[in-house]
């Protein structure tokens, strides 16, 4: 084994072991129900909340994707990450607070059952089951091969990369679900930071002393490349296509709505929307800072243009030495844990509770039956990354797109939780999630996951036609009701 190899498998043995003791000592709070298991008991300070909201929300993209966005294509990154970040916190701090209120009278444990209960209908929620199913299990693959990736990239089979997430992941969940969730999502938010900020100051301090330049000349070199500017990759078009997606990710995808409902009290919600923001501007600021400076690197001619964008944070980590190239390597294995732990609980949750309990099958052992849940989830996206399957990756891309047919359905349920649950809103939000899911199915058919991404037509990316359309149905639903209830 290389010197390399050597420390990294000892940091990973320091992660894991450290990590498991977390996850072990969260069992204290007591796991007795579902509701425990699932949200915590809705009894979550704001520490832990917000930091498994962070943890969560950013996955692997950040270091390794974005890094290599921005290196591709400039501060125009930047702005899509903000634009992210800011439509969160609005959401959050406009609508979260009374999405918490309902899931504490209402006992909600699951995004789908959140859907079912507000419009009424069991309907809506085995179809947005089903969305989950489609959209996340192939995405929670993707996740276990980028981890598989970095074991195979450092000497070691692919298939202990894959071992090893797949055991962190159950462990770290059938040890005491959310709680152990959480905890462990703070003590890796934390490594993933770090690592981001680690990076930063060895190149500031290493890396750009070493080639006798300094960080005026990068910018200066960026600017004329036109890198700190506009470039065309980012036309209005593409511009919505990343974005579009990605300002509803917290209405749509299921392992960010349920982390909505843990939070003990209204100060610690409060909290939590503060130390997340905190958090989220400053990773976002360090990640494209990363980029930027390998960018500028290369157009003063120390690196070699980079083709494969994802390659970026490899190329910068194999200039370091082995202790920091280990301890960032961690932190990506990191991120994709904490999505990897929190998409498996989500979709869990809603099998549970939605084709479990609701249904009054009360042989059932519940905490039991959420185990092997997790763990069949678990399995069935190891066996689809282990088989490599091409579509897996590229479905990941699509999932944002997959999952946006769920944001009008839900924002007015939030917004309007006494006129969606009438007939005509029930049926016309049934439509906008099968209309709008199978258009983004049919699209990535026609034209492929990637060219679904990007492709516009009339200006619009397919994105936003699939938004406005499921919109443009929701709303004449809210509507018919509104002049029904008129009349009457």
């Amino acid at each position: 084994m290389s010197e390399l190899q050597w420390i990294f498998a000892f940091m990973l043995i320091t992660y894991i072991t450290l990590g498991s003791f977390i996850a072990y000592f969260s069992r204290r709070y007591g796991i007795k129900s579902s509701r425990d298991y699932f949200v915590s008991g809705h009894n979550l300070g704001w520490f832990l909340a917000s930091m498994t909201y962070a943890a969560t929300t950013y996955s692997a993209f950040m270091m390794v994707g974005l890094v290599g966005l921005t290196y591709s294509t400039g501060i125009g990154a930047l702005g899509f990450e903000l634009a992210y970040l800011l439509v969160t916190v609005v959401i959050l701090a406009l609508l979260g607070s009374n999405v918490w209120k309902m899931a504490r009278e209402r006992g909600w444990i699951s995004p789908s059952e959140m859907l079912s209960d507000l419009y009424e209908s069991n309907y809506i929620g085995y179809m947005t089951i089903g969305i989950y199913l489609i959209a996340m299990i192939p995405y929670l693959a993707a996740q276990m091969v980028g981890v598989a990736s970095i074991f195979e990239g450092l000497g070691t089979r692919y298939e202990v990369g894959l071992f090893v997430i797949a055991i962190l992941t159950l462990i770290w969940i059938v040890l005491a679900g959310m709680w152990s969730v959480a905890t462990t999502d703070a003590y890796q938010g934390i490594w993933m930071l770090s690592a981001a900020l680690i990076l930063i100051f060895l190149l500031l301090v290493g890396i750009i002393p070493s080639y006798n330049t300094s960080l005026e000349t990068i910018t200066k070199a960026l600017s004329e490349d036109g890198i700190l500017g506009i470039t065309d990759f980012w036309s209005i078009q593409t511009f919505l296509a990343y974005t579009i997606p990605w300002i509803f990710f917290a209405v749509t995808n299921p392992q960010v709505v349920v982390r909505l409902y843990i939070h003990k009290d209204k100060a610690s919600y409060n909290k939590s929307v503060v130390l997340f923001s905190i958090f989220g501007f400053i990773y976002t600021i360090a990640v494209i800072f990363i980029g930027l400076i390998a960018r500028g690197l290369t157009e003063l001619g120390f690196f070699e243009k980079i083709a494969r964008h994802d390659m970026v944070t490899p190329m910068l980590v194999s200039k370091l030495n082995p202790v920091a190239a280990s301890f960032i390597y961690i932190s990506i294995l990191a991120a994709a844990i904490t999505t990897a732990n929190s998409i498996v609980l989500a979709v869990a949750s809603s099998f549970v509770r939605d084709l479990i309990e609701k249904r009054g099958l009360k042989n059932i052992n519940t905490l039991r039956a959420s185990n092997i849940i997790v763990a069949f989830i678990i399995i069935i996206s190891a066996i689809l990354a282990y088989l490599r399957i091409g579509f897996v990756v590229d479905l990941s891309v699509l999932t944002s797109v997959m999952l946006l047919p769920l944001a009008p359905v839900t924002i007015a349920a939030w917004l309007m939780p006494n006129v969606i649950k009438k007939p005509f809103s029930r049926k016309f939000a049934s439509i906008s999630l099968i209309l709008g899911f199978f258009m983004a199915l049919i699209f990535a058919i026609y034209l492929g996951p990637r060219r679904t991404f990007l492709t516009s037509y009339f200006g619009l990316p397919i994105s936003a036609i699939i938004l406005i359309l499921s919109t443009i149905i929701v709303i004449i639903g809210c509507l018919i009701e509104r002049i029904r209830r008129i009349r009457h």
